[in-house]
């Protein structure tokens, strides 16, 4: 059987047919919190004495005040860029206004706008380039390494607030979790929005988080933490995001350590052209026929919410922000050259799988080839050669054989690609999450197993309470959890995760199997998901 590229036959992205599944990429890791409103400044002076205790920080914005929750101090709502209203939406971020006094970080700042959620909490306000910070109790003075975490969601659902980092914390590091602009607002393209003729335009959410990472170069020293000592982490649209960062020039130094979690779905990024194409496709259906950059900064939120694409955002090559798609940039070791763990869950599509047959598009052996298709983009034809390569009776069922064609090719086999492109250049720790009892917080049964679904190794490291479907972790697990903690902390501690997890390289495969109770060494992986069938074996050298 010919192989089939993943970057070639197979769209990287999620197929048309999918969109409310794409919607649900990143979203079903989301929690259902209630945003609140931003904290008011409080133009107090404060007593000296309040100001020298350690829930009292000054930044270079102004002071604020934390609060102590447990062995935590939390610090939250602080804004790190300008709210990016009026004359500001769709332009670079810019520095937020100093305020007077002592500013109460006491409570979360609103999501950045987005769509109504079974999974998370709409919002429609643009003022929300916020991020929160949580410490060891009393640790302003012991120059603590720091782990930045970019939620996903398609990059057009999610918000920071939605992930309770405090067990990570207590393995003695600083978590900063972070808003930036989604959807439409973040991502449009637009020729009428460069600021110049010809100019860049799109990315503004990847421009957001690198302004995130140098409010933590300039401040992070205030509340305990080290700027040279900087891991970003994020999962799914966070992963993407992570690798976006990985190879974009303006977040060089910015951080030391790497950590992408499901993020390879999408390797090659949309030219500048295309991305412009769309945008002028959506300022028509928005009502801005003449594309114009006024009109388009006039309209409500709510038109842009409605008029936006449904299926999600990807970031552009604008020639500024991405100069190369992600997957050029690592296979050329043209990237950031810091440590990174990498890895993807053994069943990741199974999710999708499971809201298609909520929404009653379950999968049958007789439209199995058709449901091949619709998930991959691919003609009939090639329809039938996946589903030769992966035939109804090596499965439990045909929901379980479809999702194992959407692990493969969407995300497992492009993990591998850039597991194998990153080892050559830097120190590189790959994973495989493979609790295949992980409880599924967001969805409710279905007919087949979740497996390790997408987004189910993230309650593993965060607190998710308020989900649709709580579940206790076993004892095994919770075993799991705290080793995947202290990996994932030890990682941005001395830049390796354990004494025994090995180092990728293309020759042995080697990586760890992220199964409870402990995890192991695992170099079956490529075998596994197939990927000599969907990657040329010459894109394996």
């Amino acid at each position: 059987m010919r192989a089939i590229p993943t970057g070639q036959r197979v769209r990287t992205g999620l197929a048309r047919s999918a969109a409310v599944a794409a919607v649900l990429i990143t979203a079903v890791a989301c929690t259902s919190a209630t945003a609140t409103t931003s904290p008011s400044p409080s133009h107090s002076s404060g007593t000296s004495a309040a100001r020298g205790g350690r829930l009292v920080v000054t930044t270079a914005d102004g002071v604020v005040r934390g609060k102590a929750v447990a062995a935590t101090d939390e610090f939250l709502g602080i804004p790190y860029a300008a709210p990016p209203i009026g004359a500001l939406r769709w332009r670079p971020p810019r520095p937020p206004a100093p305020w007077h006094g002592v500013r109460a970080a006491t409570s979360f700042a609103p999501h950045c706008p987005q769509p109504p959620s079974s999974f998370g909490v709409a919002s429609s306000s643009e003022d929300c380039l916020y991020l929160n910070v949580f410490t060891p109790a009393g640790a302003k003075a012991r120059n603590l390494p720091v782990m930045v975490w970019v939620h996903g969601g398609s990059l057009r659902t999610g918000a920071g607030d939605e992930y309770n980092p405090t067990a990570l914390v207590g393995h003695g590091v600083i978590v900063v979790t972070i808003n930036y602009r989604l959807g439409a607002l973040g991502f449009l393209a637009d020729a009428a929005l460069a600021s110049r003729p010809g100019g860049p335009s799109g990315n503004y959410g990847l421009m957001d988080q690198q302004a995130a990472l140098r409010w933590v170069q300039r401040n992070i020293r205030g509340f305990g933490g080290n700027p040279g000592k900087v891991t970003l982490f994020g999962e799914s649209a966070g992963g993407l995001s992570t690798l976006s960062q990985l190879v974009s020039p303006g977040a060089r130094g910015l951080f030391q350590r790497a950590i992408v979690e499901s993020g390879t779905y999408q390797l090659t990024q949309q030219p500048l052209a295309t991305a412009e194409a769309a945008g002028a496709a959506f300022a028509t259906k928005a009502g801005c026929s003449s594309n114009t950059a006024a009109c388009l900064r006039g309209l409500p939120v709510s038109t842009i919410l409605s008029s936006q694409d449904p299926i999600g955002y990807t970031p552009d090559v604008d020639g500024a922000v991405l100069r190369q798609s992600i997957g050029t940039a690592l296979a050329s070791g043209q990237f950031d050259r810091v440590p990174v763990m990498i890895g993807a869950n053994h069943d990741e599509y199974r999710l999708f799988v499971a809201v298609f047959a909520l929404l009653g598009a379950k999968v049958t052996a007789a439209n199995y080839q058709n449901m091949i298709a619709n998930t991959l983009n691919v003609p009939a034809a090639a329809a039938a050669a996946i589903a030769a390569r992966y035939p109804l009776s090596h499965f439990s069922s045909p929901a379980v054989a479809l999702g194992a064609v959407g692990t493969d090719a969407i995300f497992a086999c492009h993990a591998l690609t850039a597991e194998e492109s990153l080892s050559r250049y830097v120190p590189t720790y790959a994973y495989e999450f493979n609790d295949e009892n992980a409880p599924e917080l967001f969805l409710q049964p279905v007919s087949f197993p979740y497996g390790a679904a997408h987004a189910s190794e993230l309650q593993y490291l965060f607190s998710q309470t308020a989900v649709p479907h709580p579940a206790e972790l076993t004892a095994a697990q919770q075993q799991l959890a705290e080793a995947m903690k202290q990996d994932w902390t030890n990682l941005a501690k001395a830049g390796v995760p354990a004494v025994g997890w090995p180092r990728f390289s293309p020759a042995s495969q080697r990586m760890l199997s992220l199964v409870p109770p402990r995890p192991q060494v695992e170099t079956n992986f490529s075998a596994q998901h197939q990927c000599a069938f969907w990657i040329p074996a010459e894109a394996n050298r």
